[in-house]
This record gives C-alpha cells, structure tokens and sequence, in this order.
C-alpha cells in the first residue's frame, strides 16, 4: 500500500467541505492541515473533519508535513498561492482556473517543471463515471471517428442566488472562466486537444443588480463579456461549436453532443460525475442509454488530488494536470482575442488528452 500523501488546504470557503470530506476517504490522501484568511474559520473547518492543524497561510506553506497544497483560494489569488507553494517545495493543485493571466499559467508550469514538482487542477469531474462512460464510447468506436461536437452551457448569471456575486463579472470572470473549464475539458478528454479557435462575443446588460442576500440592491459594473459563442476546429480535425452565457433567461439546448460518423452520443453535464450518457445510431428510432462504467456517479471533487497523488508516488502521469489547464486558459483568452480582432486564433496545442481510467476503477482507489 502507498503510504499517503499530506495534504495542506489553503482557502476554506464554501467549496471546502467536499475536498475535507473525500480527502479523508480517498486513497491515498491524508489532510493533515488547513489555512484561511480567516483563521477562524480554518479552525471550525479543522474542527469540524479533524484535520490536526488549522494555521495561517504562510506557516502551512512552511510546514514540513505538507507535501501537497490543495489551493481552494478565490480565481484571483489562484496564481499568488500556487507560485508560493511551488516556491516552498510544494506540489499545488489548484481549483480551476488554473490563473487568470495566460502568462501566470504558463510561469507555475515552468517554476513546477524547474523544480521537479507536479501541478494539477481542477475540474475532475471528467473523471466520474458519466464523462468516462462517454469517453468508453468513443474509444470503443461505437460512434466511429468525432467529427463535430457542442457544448451549451446559458443562464442569466449568478447575481439572484450567490451571497458575493460580483466577480462573476469582473475581468477574469464570465461564463467562459467560470463554467468553460468543465465544457472545455469535457471535450479535450472526448474528442482530443484544440488547435485554433474563433469566437464572438459581448456585453449585454453593463450593469448588474445583486438581488440576493446580503448585498441585495448592489449595482455591479459588467467588465467581461457575458455572451461567448465560440468555434474550436480540434487537432484530428473535428469540429465545435460551444456557447456560454449569463444573460439568457431559458433554452432547451443539451450540455454536450458529440457526433461521429457512426452516431452521435448526448453527454451529460460535465459539472457533475454521474448522468444520464444516450447514442443514437442509423437504424435505431430513439435514443438508447448506455449503463455508467464502475467508478464515481457522485460528488467526486478531489479525485484529480487523488489521481495525483497516484502520480507523484508511483511516477506515472497524472490526468487533471496543469498542462491541460492550460490547453483551456489558453482557448479561453483567444476566444477573447479572436473576438476583438475578428480572427482565428492558433493555440499553444496539448501532446495528447487525458488517459481513459480503468474499466474496473474501485472506490476509493485510482491507482492505474
């Protein structure tokens, strides 16, 4: 059995509790401790999962015991946080994106590489068992060759429901930075890695009305454009076609298709693990659901931590990795550039997708 990786989590906010939560029945992840702005709050959240130590930022960054710096913080101080924790020896695998600025993605990879450290981030929800099942399709060639696929991902934002919704709309947020990582890397993992894009994209309504509690009546300026639709041509020579947005109020639209040249495939909604996967092939009158293949259906944030820390003890490559992060920083700012300059435009490219996972993947164990 490997011995367990320490884990130290940096930011205890609201999506914390899962990570505590399948950090301590993961394998092999061992939280051993957790830092917030507020320390107080570090120390509820220890309290609360028993995790032995709720420090300060800088002393988990300087804590012998940590071997890995799970990075919760907020998108703006994901690259302040990782770049310290690879400064200290760390292996840092943040919640996604994996930076704001392209060029602070592309320094953590250099410093981690300069290092011998390994970064990873979020989303690994293509790691449930729904986005594995589709990948299981593909690769079995059930629908032949991917030629197209779309990804649909419209609301009319955040402002009604999230307590703090104003970086949503600031620059660095929008639809695309904040729902685009799990549409993205939903389709890198199925159908392979982008080589250019193109998008359109706009502002709609240049001011937001906090209607939620407790910043009810807040007028929030928009900074970044809240309506993206985006063409992706794939490296094998595929197709996309994805739209993100908060200012539709409905639609009827799927979350993922993908069509191959021997049928086409309904994905489910790559911000969870499980779902419903539908193929329809010639000759068939409807859609026909394909059993999920053994693994995670349910809230599984924390299996990309797990699947690095397979890596990182047996030397194996790790699926949720910063390089793949990056693939989708990268698309991410051309979409906005294609769509300032009216333009294609190429990207930095990714060797090859993720590795599939086992067929037989136990629970609690990702070790292959």
């Amino acid at each position: 059995m490997l011995e367990p990786l320490r884990i130290g989590i940096v930011g205890c906010g609201n999506i914390s509790g899962i990570y505590f939560q399948n950090g301590a029945k993961f394998r092999p992840l061992e939280v051993v401790a957790c830092a917030d702005l507020d320390l107080d709050r570090a120390k509820a959240k220890a309290a609360e999962h028993g995790v032995a130590k709720a420090l300060t930022t800088d002393a988990l960054l300087a804590d012998p015991e940590v071997e890995l710096v799970l990075n919760l913080t907020v998108p703006n101080a994901h690259h302040a946080v990782a770049k310290a924790a690879l400064e200290a020896g760390k292996h840092v695998y943040n919640e996604k994106p994996l930076s704001i600025a392209r060029a602070d993605g592309k320094e953590l990879l250099d410093l981690a590489k300069s290092k011998g450290l390994l970064v990873g981030c979020a989303p690994d929800t293509f790691l449930g068992a729904g986005i594995q099942t589709c990948r299981r399709v593909i690769d079995s060639g059930m629908i032949g060759e991917p030629i197209a696929a779309e990804g649909f991902m419209l609301c009319h934002g955040h402002e009604s429901w999230h307590p703090s919704p104003e970086f949503y709309y600031e620059k660095g947020g929008g639809p695309m930075f904040d729902m685009g990582p799990y549409y993205l890397t939903a389709l890198v993992n199925l159908v392979g890695p982008m080589k250019r894009v193109a998008a359109s994209a706009r502002i709609t309504f240049p001011t937001r009305t906090i209607t939620s509690q407790p910043k009810r009546g807040k007028v929030v300026t928009v900074e970044t454009p809240t309506h993206l639709s985006c063409l992706i041509e794939f490296a094998n020579g595929a197709v996309g076609t994805v739209i993100t947005s908060f200012d539709v109020w409905g639609h009827k639209l799927p979350n993922i298709q993908v069509h191959g040249t021997e049928g086409s495939m309904l994905v489910p909604d790559p911000n969870g693990f499980g779902g419903q996967v539908l193929v329809t092939k010639p000759g068939d009158r409807d859609w026909r659901e394909i059993p999920l293949v053994n693994g995670y259906p349910d809230n599984g944030r924390g299996l990309g931590v797990m699947d690095m820390a397979y890596a990182i003890r047996t030397g194996r490559p790790h699926r949720a990795s910063g390089d793949l992060a990056y693939h989708v920083l990268d698309a991410f700012h051309a979409f906005h550039e294609s769509s300032d300059t009216g333009r294609f435009v190429d990207l930095a490219g990714l060797g090859e997708r993720p590795a599939a996972l086992p067929e037989t993947v136990a629970p609690a164990d990702l070790g292959s």
